[in-house]
């Protein structure tokens, strides 16, 4: 599976905080202030790019995929990608230099983990699982200024339920990240996260029943819900122009690493044919308009 999370999408997020602070310093000489920055009103950004990842959630073998990213703020509320899905942020702070912003709005998701493109001959034995289509929500906060007029700190945490009847389970998603500038064309974002997850979601990805030991000759294995892994991830965008504030071509990279820990980690299907250490890059180029 693709594990493409939310984490190509924070980048833009984090451009989105730190360049309108530029454009309105008010401690700036008047002769230094350039023309309205991009981020000020309405802006989109877009990208194209390719990532790797486990070929599953415990693998230790990796597939190649287009990573895509989207981004933007319409009337002030703001909408971007979720992994392979969509979120919109319902709260319209608008695009004004505030210490203090909220996030809450509804959140969508597919997951495709162990659906096609399971690597490890044993684990394709077990069989492939059916897409879950997850409905849930995120919410957040976004304090500016904290070691300098540029940077944040963004708290936020997703929670979504699958709809869809393959893993039938909820999953909860908390995550905190520090974002700064390091120059006018270059942005940087170094984010904690966890992820919690039920029987359901836990029983569907990491049990193996009688029939599939059988099939594959793994042991039996009886997974319980609980915090299923830890991580730490760092983002950075390069705008190729020199200033961010103008929009136009950028260049974004990403890598993040995650421990699965708990019966997700105990699991034959990482213990023994994968691994708890897991990994993810990615990066392309975008566009901002």
């Amino acid at each position: 599976m693709r594990i493409f999370k939310s984490c190509v999408a924070a980048l833009c997020a984090s451009i989105a905080l730190c360049a309108p602070a530029f454009a309105q310093d008010s401690e700036a000489p008047a002769a230094e202030i350039p023309k309205r920055s991009v981020f000020a009103g309405d802006w989109v950004t877009v990208g194209l790019g390719a990532g790797i990842s486990p070929s599953y959630d415990g693998s230790d073998q990796y597939d190649i995929f287009p990573a895509p990213l989207v981004q933007g703020s319409v009337e002030g509320i703001d909408f971007g990608a979720r992994g392979p899905g969509l979120y919109v942020d319902l709260i319209a702070d608008g695009n004004n230099n505030k210490d203090v912003k909220f996030l809450a709005g509804p959140l969508l998701r597919f997951r495709m983990d162990r659906n096609n493109d399971i690597k490890d001959p044993v684990v394709r034995l077990l069989g492939t699982e059916d897409v879950a289509i997850e409905v849930g929500a995120t919410a957040g906060v976004s304090f500016s200024k904290i070691l300098h007029p540029f940077d944040s700190v963004s708290i936020s945490t997703d929670i979504q339920w699958d709809v869809a009847g393959a893993h039938k389970g909820r999953i909860i998603s908390p995550s905190i990240a520090y974002s700064t500038p390091l120059s006018m064309a270059i942005f940087t974002s170094f984010s904690l996260s966890a992820t919690h997850v039920d029987g359901h979601y836990a029983d569907t990805y990491f049990s193996i029943d009688p029939s599939g030991s059988i099939a594959s000759g793994l042991p039996v294995f009886d997974a319980k819900g609980g915090w299923k892994s830890f991580g730490a991830g760092l983002l950075g965008a390069v705008d190729l122009s020199g200033d961010a504030r103008d929009g136009g071509w950028g260049i974004y990279a990403f890598i993040n690493y995650s421990r699965l820990t708990n019966d997700a980690a105990r699991s034959p299907v990482t213990s023994l044919r994968g691994d708890a250490n897991q990994w993810f890059m990615a990066g392309g180029i975008s566009y901002t308009f």
